[in-house]
């Protein structure tokens, strides 16, 4: 039988046999992210009404961004054009994995037109490392499994750097990092970690999401008392420092 009878050009390798495309186009569809799209049930009512966060929709997540790349202009900053898939960093420990976490990483899937969201996930011995007064309470390798099923997340990097620079966005190739508003601000984070983050700001490589207010965390219970705490909500004095910090408002 005559194999070009059963096989065209167009069933081979695209690289191995290119056809009419250029072998450096071929790579570069290699590297190519399809866009990226997600489902998303309706948030129940009771959501809509304790979480800030909730009601955002795309057009809201992305006209914020918007508004904070063009404030950084002058910096390497570039809002994605929308045939492009971005993709976006945002690391953390995700720790007792709430409503919070996941709508930080809503935002951060929904800031562009397309996304491909990878979550570095901090280890065990980093956490012990560097946040030694407030240890997780959930082993690394059950922090990373939730973080993966979580429908906004495309991958999970588990072994996670500390602290991020120019040279690890650029190795992982990665265009943005996520970070909620106030963090680099917040005493609460390490300081080793802001100085990567505000290194990033400074070039415009950073992208901001809506802090989620009003989630129940778990803490140790006290006799006849409940297990659950409303986590505290920012004071002004924070408040007018995210906005000074950002120069786009809070809310």
């Amino acid at each position: 039988m005559d194999v070009s009878a059963v096989l065209s050009d167009d069933d081979f390798d695209i690289v191995s046999n290119p056809g009419q495309k250029s072998l450096e186009s071929s790579i570069a569809d290699l590297d190519h992210i399809p866009k990226q799209g997600v489902h998303e049930p309706p948030p129940a009512r009771a959501a809509l009404e304790k979480f800030n966060t909730v009601s955002l929709t795309a057009a809201d997540i992305q006209a914020y961004v918007r508004k904070a790349l063009d404030a950084a202009s002058g910096m390497s900053a570039a809002y994605p054009m929308e045939h492009r898939t971005a993709r976006v960093y945002v690391d953390g420990a995700f720790d007792m994995f709430n409503a919070a976490h996941a709508l930080q990483l809503r935002q951060a899937k929904l800031a562009f037109p397309s996304v491909y969201l990878t979550v570095g996930v901090f280890s065990d011995d980093l956490c012990r490392t560097y946040q030694s007064q407030n240890p997780t309470k959930t082993l690394h390798a059950e922090r990373c499994e939730v973080v993966r099923h979580c429908r906004w997340v495309d991958e999970v990097l588990p072994d996670a750097p500390w602290t991020v620079d120019d040279q690890f966005m650029l190795q992982q190739k990665f265009d943005y990092l996520a970070l909620d508003d106030g963090m680099s601000v917040d005493p609460a984070c390490d300081k080793f970690r802001l100085k990567g983050y505000d290194a990033l700001k400074k070039i415009g490589r950073v992208i901001p999401t809506r802090r989620t207010t009003g989630v129940t965390i778990p803490t140790a219970s006290a006799a006849g008392g409940s297990p659950f705490l409303n986590a505290p909500a920012l004071d002004s004095e924070f408040v007018d420092k995210q906005i000074d910090r950002y120069g786009i408002g809070f809310s």
